[in-house]
């Protein structure tokens, strides 16, 4: 039993791999139905999550160092569009994942600039009140969002939202711009930012967000971040990672 375990996890050489039950058992040489029977037990036990589009590393095997591995492929795979909005917007460029009611930075660029965003790599913030957190939280289900926020919102500064019904507004406002959220002093007082979330076929994985200062026209640098994200978004997931197109209306501050 345990040699076809670890044929099957064998298979699964990144955190990003997903896999058919058909492809499992070509691969392995396991008959379908004792490939979905062992599969079976892995979800059912954490080590696989199941998705509509096949089997991937669930949260056991990414706590096994996975985790580590998962943030190290986006950072790579991120690196050099991070580098080119950069230079392109002359702003400060983030790169976060979601961790709970957080977001957590894998990435900062911006040069003598970054000095002056109150934010660093490895650190945290409210995922709610950040560009970065909002674009990935608005493609939560409704219901998901309503678990995550049964207590009390916690505000950051006075212009963060504050209440359960705003949050849905602002992600239903998110979507209709094709995933771009734009943060105006909510989470620092005088920082703006554009974010856009990377997504894979299970839903966001990141985000990149471009940062300046109170005043700075942030909307008018969102088709870049659009470029960058979707350059990124394709190199992970290939077709499955192509994003909308940018939305032809301006956006909105929210």
């Amino acid at each position: 039993m345990m040699e076809r375990v670890t044929l099957i996890m064998d298979l699964f050489e990144h955190p990003q791999t997903r896999l058919t039950l058909e492809t499992v058992s070509r691969r392995t040489g396991l008959p379908r139905s004792t490939a979905h029977r062992i599969l079976d037990q892995l979800v059912r036990l954490d080590w696989l999550h199941h998705t509509v589009s096949g089997y991937l590393l669930g949260p056991r095997a990414l706590g096994l160092g996975g985790r580590e591995i998962a943030h190290s492929t986006l950072r790579a795979a991120a690196a050099p569009q991070l580098l080119e909005l950069a230079v392109r917007t002359r702003m400060v460029v983030h790169l976060a994942v979601l961790d709970g009611p957080e977001i957590y930075y894998l990435d900062k660029i911006g040069g003598r600039a970054a000095v002056d965003i109150p934010s660093r790599v490895g650190g945290r913030a409210i995922a709610h009140c950040t560009g970065l957190g909002k674009a990935m939280l608005a493609w939560l289900s409704p219901e998901e969002i309503d678990a995550r926020y049964a207590r009390v919102i916690e505000r950051r500064t006075p212009r963060s939202i504050g209440h359960l019904d705003a949050l849905h507004r602002e992600f239903g406002i998110i979507r209709r711009r094709n995933g771009l959220a734009v943060d105006r002093g909510e989470c620092f007082p005088g920082i703006a930012c554009v974010g856009l979330a990377i997504r894979g076929p299970d839903g966001p994985v990141a985000a990149i967000s471009a940062v300046g200062t109170g005043d700075s026209a942030v909307e008018r640098i969102a088709p870049l971040v659009v470029g960058a994200v979707r350059s990124v978004s394709e190199e992970l997931f290939g077709a499955a990672g192509r994003q909308p197109p940018v939305p032809l209306r301006p956006l909105l501050p929210g």
